[in-house]
Protein backbone atom coordinates (compact mmCIF):
# COMPACT_ATOMS: atom_id res chain seq x y z
CA UNK A 1 0.00 0.00 0.00
CA UNK A 2 1.21 3.74 -0.72
CA UNK A 3 0.39 6.68 1.53
CA UNK A 4 -0.73 8.65 -1.75
CA UNK A 5 -3.55 6.62 -2.33
CA UNK A 6 -3.85 5.90 1.31
CA UNK A 7 -4.77 9.60 1.86
CA UNK A 8 -7.29 9.66 -0.61
CA UNK A 9 -9.41 13.23 -0.02
CA UNK A 10 -12.02 11.88 -2.61
CA UNK A 11 -15.87 11.67 -0.60
CA UNK A 12 -17.88 8.91 -1.21
CA UNK A 13 -20.52 8.92 -3.36
CA UNK A 14 -18.45 11.71 -5.66
CA UNK A 15 -16.72 10.80 -8.88
CA UNK A 16 -14.60 13.90 -8.53
CA UNK A 17 -10.61 13.51 -7.08
CA UNK A 18 -10.07 15.81 -4.56
CA UNK A 19 -5.75 17.17 -4.31
CA UNK A 20 -4.49 18.23 -1.29
CA UNK A 21 -2.52 21.31 -2.45
CA UNK A 22 -6.51 22.90 -3.38
CA UNK A 23 -7.52 22.16 -0.40
CA UNK A 24 -8.86 25.09 1.71
CA UNK A 25 -6.64 25.16 4.71
CA UNK A 26 -9.36 26.70 7.19
CA UNK A 27 -11.85 23.72 6.68
CA UNK A 28 -9.52 21.03 5.24
CA UNK A 29 -12.15 18.21 3.75
CA UNK A 30 -10.66 15.70 7.09
CA UNK A 31 -11.96 17.93 9.29
CA UNK A 32 -15.08 18.63 7.26
CA UNK A 33 -15.86 14.52 7.90
CA UNK A 34 -15.69 15.36 11.74
CA UNK A 35 -17.88 17.69 11.49
CA UNK A 36 -20.38 15.82 9.10
CA UNK A 37 -19.96 13.10 11.73
CA UNK A 38 -20.68 15.00 15.27
CA UNK A 39 -23.63 16.73 13.60
CA UNK A 40 -25.56 13.37 12.26
CA UNK A 41 -28.39 12.56 14.23
CA UNK A 42 -26.68 8.62 14.63
CA UNK A 43 -23.94 10.19 16.26
CA UNK A 44 -25.90 12.24 19.05
CA UNK A 45 -28.35 9.18 19.91
CA UNK A 46 -24.94 8.03 21.76
CA UNK A 47 -25.48 10.63 24.91
CA UNK A 48 -28.18 7.57 25.64
CA UNK A 49 -26.34 4.63 24.55
CA UNK A 50 -24.31 2.46 27.17
CA UNK A 51 -20.71 2.10 27.58
CA UNK A 52 -20.12 -0.15 30.84
CA UNK A 53 -23.15 1.08 32.78
CA UNK A 54 -25.94 0.47 31.58
CA UNK A 55 -28.73 3.35 32.16
CA UNK A 56 -26.67 4.76 34.86
CA UNK A 57 -27.67 7.86 36.64
CA UNK A 58 -24.23 9.04 37.91
CA UNK A 59 -21.90 11.73 36.74
CA UNK A 60 -18.92 9.60 36.73
CA UNK A 61 -20.17 7.26 34.00
CA UNK A 62 -19.50 7.58 30.25
CA UNK A 63 -21.92 7.51 27.50
CA UNK A 64 -21.14 5.90 24.17
CA UNK A 65 -20.64 9.61 23.36
CA UNK A 66 -18.46 10.66 25.67
CA UNK A 67 -15.86 7.46 25.16
CA UNK A 68 -16.39 8.11 21.47
CA UNK A 69 -15.08 12.11 22.20
CA UNK A 70 -12.40 10.84 24.07
CA UNK A 71 -11.27 8.46 21.49
CA UNK A 72 -11.40 10.69 18.68
CA UNK A 73 -9.02 13.57 21.24
CA UNK A 74 -6.56 10.38 21.79
CA UNK A 75 -7.04 9.13 18.13
CA UNK A 76 -5.76 12.87 16.99
CA UNK A 77 -2.78 13.40 18.94
CA UNK A 78 -1.90 10.03 17.98
CA UNK A 79 -2.68 10.99 14.23
CA UNK A 80 -0.34 14.65 14.45
CA UNK A 81 2.72 12.33 16.20
CA UNK A 82 2.36 9.76 13.61
CA UNK A 83 1.76 11.74 10.65
CA UNK A 84 4.63 14.32 11.69
CA UNK A 85 7.14 10.83 11.50
CA UNK A 86 5.85 9.71 8.71
CA UNK A 87 6.58 13.29 6.78
CA UNK A 88 10.22 13.05 8.52
CA UNK A 89 10.52 9.82 6.72
CA UNK A 90 8.41 10.33 3.20
CA UNK A 91 9.20 13.94 3.09
CA UNK A 92 7.38 13.89 -0.70
CA UNK A 93 4.21 14.05 1.05
CA UNK A 94 4.19 17.24 1.97
CA UNK A 95 6.89 18.68 -0.32
CA UNK A 96 5.13 17.65 -3.78
CA UNK A 97 1.81 16.63 -2.52
CA UNK A 98 1.12 19.41 0.52
CA UNK A 99 -0.16 17.45 3.28
CA UNK A 100 0.41 18.21 6.79
CA UNK A 101 0.84 16.37 9.86
CA UNK A 102 -2.28 17.32 10.97
CA UNK A 103 -4.11 15.57 8.25
CA UNK A 104 -3.74 12.36 9.47
CA UNK A 105 -4.58 14.19 13.21
CA UNK A 106 -7.76 14.86 11.44
CA UNK A 107 -8.21 11.17 9.39
CA UNK A 108 -7.85 8.86 12.52
CA UNK A 109 -9.75 11.92 14.67
CA UNK A 110 -13.51 11.92 12.87
CA UNK A 111 -12.80 7.74 12.30
CA UNK A 112 -12.71 7.34 16.08
CA UNK A 113 -15.18 9.97 16.82
CA UNK A 114 -17.32 7.23 14.34
CA UNK A 115 -16.01 4.14 15.85
CA UNK A 116 -18.91 3.25 17.88
CA UNK A 117 -21.86 5.04 15.86
CA UNK A 118 -23.33 1.64 14.47
CA UNK A 119 -23.49 -0.15 18.37
CA UNK A 120 -26.80 -0.81 19.52
CA UNK A 121 -28.71 -0.43 22.65
CA UNK A 122 -27.31 -1.60 26.01
CA UNK A 123 -23.49 -1.96 24.80
CA UNK A 124 -22.10 -5.15 23.44
CA UNK A 125 -24.89 -7.59 25.21
CA UNK A 126 -27.07 -5.49 22.50
CA UNK A 127 -25.48 -7.01 19.45
CA UNK A 128 -25.74 -10.23 21.41
CA UNK A 129 -29.62 -9.84 21.81
CA UNK A 130 -29.67 -9.14 17.92
CA UNK A 131 -27.62 -12.27 16.95
CA UNK A 132 -29.40 -14.32 19.84
CA UNK A 133 -33.05 -13.52 18.24
CA UNK A 134 -31.69 -15.12 14.82
CA UNK A 135 -30.05 -17.83 16.59
CA UNK A 136 -32.19 -19.53 18.89
CA UNK A 137 -35.22 -17.01 18.87
CA UNK A 138 -37.94 -16.35 16.46
CA UNK A 139 -35.70 -15.29 13.77
CA UNK A 140 -33.83 -18.59 13.43
CA UNK A 141 -37.03 -19.68 11.08
CA UNK A 142 -35.57 -17.64 8.31
CA UNK A 143 -32.34 -19.32 8.02
CA UNK A 144 -33.85 -21.30 5.26
CA UNK A 145 -34.93 -18.56 3.26
CA UNK A 146 -31.52 -16.44 3.34
CA UNK A 147 -27.89 -17.22 1.92
CA UNK A 148 -25.62 -18.31 4.55
CA UNK A 149 -23.62 -14.80 4.49
CA UNK A 150 -26.90 -13.11 5.00
CA UNK A 151 -28.38 -15.17 7.55
CA UNK A 152 -24.76 -14.68 9.30
CA UNK A 153 -24.89 -11.03 8.71
CA UNK A 154 -27.93 -11.42 11.01
CA UNK A 155 -26.21 -14.01 13.69
CA UNK A 156 -23.19 -12.08 14.24
CA UNK A 157 -24.68 -8.70 14.16
CA UNK A 158 -22.06 -6.20 14.31
CA UNK A 159 -21.91 -2.91 15.64
CA UNK A 160 -18.66 -2.08 12.78
CA UNK A 161 -20.43 -3.14 10.10
CA UNK A 162 -23.73 -1.54 11.08
CA UNK A 163 -21.39 2.00 11.29
CA UNK A 164 -20.37 1.60 8.19
CA UNK A 165 -23.82 1.01 6.77
CA UNK A 166 -24.32 4.24 8.12
CA UNK A 167 -21.40 6.15 6.81
CA UNK A 168 -22.13 5.00 3.71
CA UNK A 169 -25.69 4.43 3.03
CA UNK A 170 -27.87 6.20 0.06
CA UNK A 171 -31.14 7.86 1.57
CA UNK A 172 -33.58 9.94 -0.30
CA UNK A 173 -31.79 13.03 -0.28
CA UNK A 174 -28.27 11.98 1.17
CA UNK A 175 -26.72 10.10 -1.49
CA UNK A 176 -23.30 8.56 -0.52
CA UNK A 177 -24.16 8.04 3.37
CA UNK A 178 -22.58 10.96 4.82
CA UNK A 179 -20.30 11.67 2.03
CA UNK A 180 -16.95 11.25 4.09
CA UNK A 181 -13.63 11.14 2.40
CA UNK A 182 -12.26 7.68 1.34
CA UNK A 183 -9.09 7.75 4.02
CA UNK A 184 -11.45 8.32 6.82
CA UNK A 185 -13.49 5.35 5.75
CA UNK A 186 -10.79 3.70 5.75
CA UNK A 187 -9.74 4.17 8.45
CA UNK A 188 -12.78 3.38 10.64
CA UNK A 189 -12.86 0.23 8.99
CA UNK A 190 -11.01 -2.21 11.18
CA UNK A 191 -11.93 -5.63 9.96
CA UNK A 192 -12.39 -5.54 6.41
CA UNK A 193 -13.91 -8.53 5.44
CA UNK A 194 -17.40 -9.83 5.53
CA UNK A 195 -19.07 -12.14 7.78
CA UNK A 196 -18.48 -15.60 6.53
CA UNK A 197 -15.91 -17.57 6.28
CA UNK A 198 -15.14 -17.91 9.73
CA UNK A 199 -11.50 -19.14 10.06
CA UNK A 200 -9.31 -19.83 13.04
CA UNK A 201 -6.75 -16.59 13.12
CA UNK A 202 -5.01 -15.08 15.15
CA UNK A 203 -4.85 -12.30 12.96
CA UNK A 204 -6.09 -9.05 14.41
CA UNK A 205 -8.56 -8.20 11.14
CA UNK A 206 -10.17 -11.37 11.70
CA UNK A 207 -11.42 -10.71 14.82
CA UNK A 208 -14.73 -9.52 13.93
CA UNK A 209 -16.13 -8.49 10.47
CA UNK A 210 -16.62 -5.11 8.86
CA UNK A 211 -19.62 -4.78 5.99
CA UNK A 212 -22.82 -6.35 5.80
CA UNK A 213 -23.79 -8.23 2.84
CA UNK A 214 -25.75 -4.53 1.50
CA UNK A 215 -23.06 -2.65 1.60
CA UNK A 216 -20.87 -5.29 -0.36
CA UNK A 217 -20.04 -2.99 -3.40
CA UNK A 218 -19.69 0.16 -1.49
CA UNK A 219 -16.86 -1.97 0.74
CA UNK A 220 -15.25 -2.87 -2.34
CA UNK A 221 -15.14 0.75 -3.94
CA UNK A 222 -13.70 2.04 -0.93
CA UNK A 223 -11.27 -0.64 -0.86
CA UNK A 224 -10.15 -0.33 -4.57
CA UNK A 225 -9.84 3.48 -4.45
CA UNK A 226 -7.47 3.41 -1.27
CA UNK A 227 -5.38 0.90 -2.39
CA UNK A 228 -5.72 -2.15 0.46
CA UNK A 229 -4.34 -5.32 -0.33
CA UNK A 230 -5.97 -8.44 -0.63
CA UNK A 231 -5.49 -10.69 1.60
CA UNK A 232 -7.18 -13.81 0.04
CA UNK A 233 -8.02 -14.81 -3.57
CA UNK A 234 -10.87 -16.64 -2.81
CA UNK A 235 -12.34 -14.45 -0.11
CA UNK A 236 -13.53 -10.90 0.81
CA UNK A 237 -10.57 -9.73 2.65
CA UNK A 238 -8.58 -7.26 2.69
CA UNK A 239 -5.85 -6.16 4.74
CA UNK A 240 -6.65 -2.86 6.95
CA UNK A 241 -5.67 0.52 6.17
CA UNK A 242 -2.77 1.95 8.22
CA UNK A 243 -4.44 4.55 10.53
CA UNK A 244 -6.88 1.66 11.65
CA UNK A 245 -4.32 0.31 14.18
CA UNK A 246 -4.22 4.15 15.35
CA UNK A 247 -8.05 4.50 16.17
CA UNK A 248 -7.59 0.97 17.32
CA UNK A 249 -5.20 1.92 19.90
CA UNK A 250 -6.99 4.81 20.88
CA UNK A 251 -10.04 2.71 21.34
CA UNK A 252 -8.30 0.55 23.31
CA UNK A 253 -6.19 3.15 25.35
CA UNK A 254 -9.53 4.53 26.32
CA UNK A 255 -11.21 1.77 27.58
CA UNK A 256 -8.82 0.34 29.43
CA UNK A 257 -7.72 3.45 31.42
CA UNK A 258 -10.98 5.23 31.43
CA UNK A 259 -13.60 2.11 32.26
CA UNK A 260 -11.18 1.59 35.40
CA UNK A 261 -11.50 5.02 36.30
CA UNK A 262 -15.10 4.71 35.98
CA UNK A 263 -14.95 1.66 37.90
CA UNK A 264 -13.43 3.49 40.70
CA UNK A 265 -15.50 6.48 41.04
CA UNK A 266 -18.22 3.70 41.43
CA UNK A 267 -16.67 2.21 44.26
CA UNK A 268 -16.42 -0.80 42.04
CA UNK A 269 -12.58 -0.83 42.28
CA UNK A 270 -10.74 0.23 45.34
CA UNK A 271 -8.73 3.50 44.89
CA UNK A 272 -5.30 2.05 45.67
CA UNK A 273 -5.65 -0.17 42.92
CA UNK A 274 -5.15 2.57 40.71
CA UNK A 275 -1.56 3.41 41.68
CA UNK A 276 -1.07 0.07 41.74
CA UNK A 277 -1.71 -1.05 38.36
CA UNK A 278 -0.51 2.34 36.48
CA UNK A 279 2.63 2.77 38.42
CA UNK A 280 5.07 0.84 35.93
CA UNK A 281 2.84 2.57 32.67
CA UNK A 282 3.56 5.89 34.63
CA UNK A 283 6.79 5.42 36.79
CA UNK A 284 8.88 7.71 34.03
CA UNK A 285 6.28 11.01 34.37
CA UNK A 286 4.50 10.55 37.92
CA UNK A 287 5.39 13.62 40.33
CA UNK A 288 4.10 11.67 44.21
CA UNK A 289 3.73 15.51 45.12
CA UNK A 290 1.71 16.31 42.63
CA UNK A 291 -0.52 13.40 43.41
CA UNK A 292 -0.51 13.54 47.10
CA UNK A 293 -1.34 17.18 47.13
CA UNK A 294 -4.49 16.19 45.38
CA UNK A 295 -7.23 16.01 48.15
CA UNK A 296 -10.32 14.40 46.20
CA UNK A 297 -10.31 11.09 44.71
CA UNK A 298 -11.55 11.87 41.38
CA UNK A 299 -8.77 14.20 40.90
CA UNK A 300 -6.03 11.58 42.00
CA UNK A 301 -7.34 9.06 39.79
CA UNK A 302 -7.87 11.78 36.76
CA UNK A 303 -4.03 12.69 37.44
CA UNK A 304 -3.21 9.23 37.31
CA UNK A 305 -5.39 8.14 34.33
CA UNK A 306 -3.64 11.72 32.23
CA UNK A 307 -0.06 10.26 32.61
CA UNK A 308 -1.49 6.69 31.61
CA UNK A 309 -2.67 7.81 28.70
CA UNK A 310 0.30 10.09 27.69
CA UNK A 311 2.55 7.41 27.84
CA UNK A 312 0.22 4.79 26.11
CA UNK A 313 0.15 7.45 23.33
CA UNK A 314 3.89 7.67 23.41
CA UNK A 315 3.90 4.00 23.26
CA UNK A 316 1.73 3.68 20.00
CA UNK A 317 3.47 5.60 17.93
CA UNK A 318 6.95 4.20 18.59
CA UNK A 319 5.29 0.89 17.57
CA UNK A 320 3.13 2.38 14.65
CA UNK A 321 7.04 3.78 13.07
CA UNK A 322 8.85 0.92 14.03
CA UNK A 323 6.72 -1.77 12.19
CA UNK A 324 5.27 0.97 8.91
CA UNK A 325 6.79 -1.20 6.97
CA UNK A 326 4.76 -4.15 7.88
CA UNK A 327 1.87 -2.42 8.07
CA UNK A 328 2.17 -0.92 4.61
CA UNK A 329 2.87 -4.47 2.90
CA UNK A 330 -0.60 -6.14 5.17
CA UNK A 331 2.20 -8.62 7.58
CA UNK A 332 1.29 -6.48 10.58
CA UNK A 333 -0.91 -8.90 12.13
CA UNK A 334 -1.68 -7.42 16.38
CA UNK A 335 -2.84 -4.33 18.02
CA UNK A 336 0.10 -1.71 18.22
CA UNK A 337 -0.76 -2.08 21.99
CA UNK A 338 -0.75 -6.22 21.77
CA UNK A 339 3.65 -5.19 21.49
CA UNK A 340 3.42 -2.89 23.67
CA UNK A 341 6.18 -2.91 27.01
CA UNK A 342 3.14 -2.36 29.00
CA UNK A 343 0.98 -5.14 28.04
CA UNK A 344 1.32 -7.40 30.74
CA UNK A 345 -0.42 -4.15 32.60
CA UNK A 346 -3.04 -3.39 30.11
CA UNK A 347 -4.26 -6.61 30.74
CA UNK A 348 -4.58 -6.74 34.84
CA UNK A 349 -6.07 -3.83 34.35
CA UNK A 350 -8.71 -5.10 31.87
CA UNK A 351 -8.95 -8.31 34.01
CA UNK A 352 -9.86 -6.36 36.99
CA UNK A 353 -12.22 -4.41 35.17
CA UNK A 354 -14.08 -7.47 33.95
CA UNK A 355 -14.61 -8.91 37.82
CA UNK A 356 -15.18 -5.96 39.30
CA UNK A 357 -17.14 -3.43 36.38
CA UNK A 358 -18.26 -5.56 33.57
CA UNK A 359 -19.40 -8.79 35.77
CA UNK A 360 -20.92 -6.89 38.19
CA UNK A 361 -24.20 -7.20 39.29
CA UNK A 362 -26.16 -3.23 38.12
CA UNK A 363 -24.43 -4.49 34.75
CA UNK A 364 -25.67 -8.04 34.50
CA UNK A 365 -29.21 -7.08 35.65
CA UNK A 366 -29.49 -4.77 33.11
CA UNK A 367 -28.05 -6.44 30.13
CA UNK A 368 -30.85 -9.12 31.04
CA UNK A 369 -33.72 -6.60 30.78
CA UNK A 370 -32.12 -5.24 27.27
CA UNK A 371 -32.44 -8.84 25.95
CA UNK A 372 -35.70 -8.67 26.48
CA UNK A 373 -36.01 -5.43 25.63
CA UNK A 374 -34.56 -5.77 22.17
CA UNK A 375 -36.17 -10.04 21.58
CA UNK A 376 -39.66 -8.02 21.57
CA UNK A 377 -38.44 -4.94 19.49
CA UNK A 378 -37.45 -7.34 17.04
CA UNK A 379 -39.98 -9.70 17.00
CA UNK A 380 -42.75 -7.36 16.94
CA UNK A 381 -41.38 -5.57 13.90
CA UNK A 382 -39.96 -7.97 11.78
CA UNK A 383 -43.55 -10.26 11.93
CA UNK A 384 -45.39 -6.75 10.94
CA UNK A 385 -43.10 -5.67 8.28
CA UNK A 386 -43.23 -9.20 6.97
CA UNK A 387 -46.59 -9.69 7.71
CA UNK A 388 -47.12 -6.20 5.63
CA UNK A 389 -44.90 -7.72 2.67
CA UNK A 390 -46.99 -10.60 2.28
CA UNK A 391 -50.71 -8.88 2.51
CA UNK A 392 -51.46 -11.19 5.82
CA UNK A 393 -51.06 -7.93 8.15
CA UNK A 394 -53.21 -8.31 11.62
CA UNK A 395 -54.68 -5.45 12.89
CA UNK A 396 -52.41 -4.88 15.22
CA UNK A 397 -49.23 -5.69 12.68
CA UNK A 398 -51.01 -2.61 11.08
CA UNK A 399 -50.50 -0.25 13.67
CA UNK A 400 -47.06 -1.33 14.48
CA UNK A 401 -46.05 -0.43 10.76
CA UNK A 402 -47.50 3.12 11.06
CA UNK A 403 -45.71 3.96 14.27
CA UNK A 404 -42.06 2.45 12.22
CA UNK A 405 -40.49 5.15 10.53
CA UNK A 406 -40.65 5.50 6.78
CA UNK A 407 -37.41 4.01 5.96
CA UNK A 408 -37.36 1.16 7.09
CA UNK A 409 -37.28 -1.12 3.86
CA UNK A 410 -40.60 -3.19 4.34
CA UNK A 411 -41.52 -3.51 0.83
CA UNK A 412 -38.42 -5.17 -0.52
CA UNK A 413 -38.70 -8.55 -2.17
CA UNK A 414 -35.59 -9.44 -0.55
CA UNK A 415 -36.14 -11.09 2.93
CA UNK A 416 -32.59 -10.24 4.18
CA UNK A 417 -33.25 -6.44 3.32
CA UNK A 418 -36.43 -6.46 4.95
CA UNK A 419 -34.74 -7.92 8.65
CA UNK A 420 -31.48 -5.97 8.05
CA UNK A 421 -33.60 -2.65 8.12
CA UNK A 422 -35.36 -4.08 11.06
CA UNK A 423 -32.38 -4.52 12.60
CA UNK A 424 -30.73 -1.44 11.78
CA UNK A 425 -34.23 0.43 13.19
CA UNK A 426 -33.69 -0.94 16.55
CA UNK A 427 -29.82 -0.33 16.65
CA UNK A 428 -30.38 3.30 16.03
CA UNK A 429 -32.80 3.52 19.51
CA UNK A 430 -31.08 5.27 22.45
CA UNK A 431 -31.25 3.12 25.80
CA UNK A 432 -33.82 4.79 26.53
CA UNK A 433 -36.02 5.32 23.79
CA UNK A 434 -35.33 1.48 23.28
CA UNK A 435 -37.23 0.94 26.56
CA UNK A 436 -39.94 3.24 25.92
CA UNK A 437 -40.91 1.23 22.47
CA UNK A 438 -41.01 -2.24 24.72
CA UNK A 439 -43.13 -0.38 27.07
CA UNK A 440 -45.57 0.76 24.69
CA UNK A 441 -45.76 -2.68 22.77
CA UNK A 442 -46.30 -3.92 26.21
CA UNK A 443 -49.01 -1.54 27.13
CA UNK A 444 -46.53 -0.37 30.19
CA UNK A 445 -47.63 3.34 32.37
CA UNK A 446 -50.69 3.98 29.55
Amino acid sequence: MNWEQLLSLKRFGDTNKRIRKEQDETRLGFEVDYDRIIFSSEFRSLQDKTQVIPLSKTDFVHTRLTHSLEVSVVGRSLGRSVGKKLLEKHPHLQSVLGYQANDFGAIVAAAALAHDIGNPPFGHSGEKAIGEFFITGPGKNFKNQLTDKEYQDLCDFEGNANGFRILTEDRVGRLGGLRLCYATLGAFMKYPKESLPKKPSKHIADKKYGFFQSEKEAFQDIASELGLLKRSETDLSYSRHPLAFLVEAADDICYTIIDFEDGINLGLIQEEYALEYLSKIIRHNIKPENYYALSTKEDRIGYLRALAIGSLINEAVNIFMENEDAILNGTFSTGLLDKSQYDAQIKDIIKISIDNIYQSTEVIDKEIAGYGVINTLLNTYATAVNNGFNNTASNYDKLILKSLPKNINGTSSSLYKRLSSVCYYVSLLSDSKAILEYKKIKGIGF
